[in-house]
C-alpha cells in the first residue's frame, strides 16, 4: 500500500521538537545541537512530511538569488533533506521535493538550486548538474608574492553587512554566484568549534578595494588558512591578498580558498603551485521557464531567437513551446514556435547555467535539435563556467 503524505510548514511546537533530532540522525550531528541551524535559517522557512501523526520528514528552503547574465534572478536554495531511516524508501523525499517544487512555482520563484547527497533523487524532479563548488590550495612557501601595495585594516567585532556592498559588486560579474541568504552570511562569521575567525578589509576602511574572512586551523597535515570568503576589486588588492598569505609562512603550510574550476587568482602566483583540493557539482531546477528565460542575462552583442520544445513532468505550465528572443542583452519568452530545440526541463539546467555547451548536451543525448537551433542556443547561453562559493 502506497503511504499518503501530508506536506506543511514548521507550525507546530511537537514538530520542531521532533525535526531537530531527526536532521542530527540524518547529519550525524553536522547541523550543531539544540537546534541552531533552524534557529539560523528560520523556523519558517522549513517545510516537513508527516504519514498520519508521524513526522516522516524535512527540509529547509533558503529565499536568495543568483546572478547569471550580470542580472538577478531569484532562487530557492533547498538545503538539509532529511528523512527518517524507517521510511527511507518509501517515496517520502520524492514526495517532499515534489510539493516543495509546487509551492516555490505558485510563489513565482524562477530557480531552485541545491547540494545532492546523491544525484538520482533530485533528478527525478527536474535538478541537473549546473555548476561547481571548488576548494583550491597552495603551500605558503610557493605563493612567492612579497609586495604589499595596500593597507590592511581588521574588522573588530566582525559584522558581515559591512561587507555586502562589495560583495555584491563581485557577484553580479561571477557567472552564479549568490545574493546570499541571511543564513549563509552568518555561518560565514560564525566560528567552528575551537577556532577562531577573523576579517580585515584591503585598503582603507573608507574606501575598501576587497576584504578577506579567514580562519586558522591545526590539523593533522599541518597549520592552514581557510579563506571562508574574499572579494577583490583591483590588482592592488590581488597582490595584497596574496602578499598577506605569504607572510603567514612561518607558521602557516597552506591555504585554502573557495573559488570556481578555472580560478582567477592561480594566474597571479609564480608557478602552476596550486590545486584543487575539493571539487563538487551543485544541481539546479528551472521551476519557472517563462520567468527563468526573461530574468536572465545575455550576451549584449547577440541578437538570436531560439524555439524550444520543454517537457516537465511536474510542472504543467513549463510543457509546451516556447520562443526565446534575445537582444540587448535581455530576453523575452512568448508560447508557441517551431519546437526546433527539445529537452526535458531538467536538461535546461545546465543549458541555462552555461556548464555545458548546447552540442555537448546533444552528443550526451540531453537535448535533440536542428544545427540553426543548436547554433542560437550556443550564442544566446554563452558564458564563463558558473561557480558557488558558498555550501548550503
Amino acid at each position: 500500500m502506497t503511504p499518503q503524505f501530508e506536506y506543511s510548514t514548521l507550525a507546530h511546537p511537537q514538530d520542531i521538537e521532533q525535526l531537530g533530532p531527526l536532521l542530527d540522525q540524518c547529519f550525524v550531528n553536522a547541523l550543531g545541537k539544540e537546534g541552531a541551524y533552524m534557529k539560523r535559517v528560520g523556523v519558517e522557512n522549513f517545510r516537513i512530511i508527516r504519514e498520519s501523526d508521524n513526522l516522516v520528514g524535512g527540509l529547509a528552503t533558503l529565499d536568495m538569488a543568483q546572478w547569471w547574465g550580470g542580472e538577478r534572478v531569484p532562487m530557492t536554495g533547498i538545503a538539509v533533506v532529511g528523512i527518517a531511516p524507517e521510511y527511507r524508501g518509501s517515496g517520502a523525499a520524492i514526495a517532499l521535493m515534489q510539493h516543495t517544487l509546487k509551492e516555490l512555482y505558485a510563489r513565482g520563484i524562477p530557480l531552485s538550486a541545491l547540494y545532492p547527497a546523491v544525484q538520482t533523487l533530485y533528478r527525478k524532479v527536474g535538478y541537473e548538474q549546473g555548476g561547481s563548488w571548488y576548494i583550491w590550495e597552495v603551500a605558503t612557501n610557493t605563493i612567492g608574492l612579497r609586495e604589499q601595495p595596500l593597507p590592511l585594516q581588521p574588522v573588530v567585532p566582525i559584522n558581515h553587512q559591512v561587507f555586502h556592498e562589495l560583495y555584491q559588486q563581485q557577484a553580479r560579474l561571477t557567472h552564479g554566484y549568490l545574493d546570499r541568504h541571511p543564513a549563509i552570511w552568518e555561518q560565514l562569521i560564525q566560528p567552528d568549534e575551537k577556532e577562531t575567525v577573523y576579517a580585515y578589509f584591503i585598503g582603507t576602511k573608507d574606501q575598501p578595494q576587497g576584504y578577506i574572512i579567514f580562519a586558522q586551523q591545526r590539523t593533522h597535515e599541518g597549520e592552514i588558512i581557510f579563506v571562508r570568503d574574499w572579494v577583490l576589486r583591483t590588482v592592488a588588492a590581488t597582490q595584497t591578498f596574496w602578499s598577506f598569505l605569504a607572510s603567514n609562512r612561518s607558521q602557516i603550510q597552506r591555504v585554502r580558498w573557495k573559488s570556481s574550476a578555472i580560478d582567477t587568482l592561480t594566474l597571479v602566483l609564480p608557478e602552476q603551485t596550486a590545486k584543487i583540493s575539493t571539487q563538487f557539482r551543485w544541481l539546479l531546477r528551472v521551476v519557472d521557464v517563462v520567468k527563468a528565460l526573461s530574468m536572465r542575462g545575455y550576451p549584449s552583442a547577440i541578437q538570436a531567437e531560439l524555439h524550444l520544445d520543454i517537457q516537465d513532468n511536474l510542472l504543467d505550465a513549463n510543457n509546451g513551446k516556447f520562443i526565446l528572443s534575445v537582444a540587448n542583452g535581455r530576453g523575452e519568452v512568448t508560447k508557441g514556435g517551431k519546437g526546433e530545440l527539445q529537452l526535458d526541463v531538467r536538461e535546461l539546467g545546465p543549458l541555462y547555467t552555461s556548464l555545458f555547451a548546447p552540442h555537448h548536451l546533444q552528443m550526451t543525448g540531453k537535448l535533440h535539435g536542428t544545427e540553426a537551433a543548436i547554433s542560437a542556443a550556443t550564442q544566446i547561453f554563452a558564458g564563463s563556467s558558473p561557480s558557488v562559493a558558498d555550501f548550503f
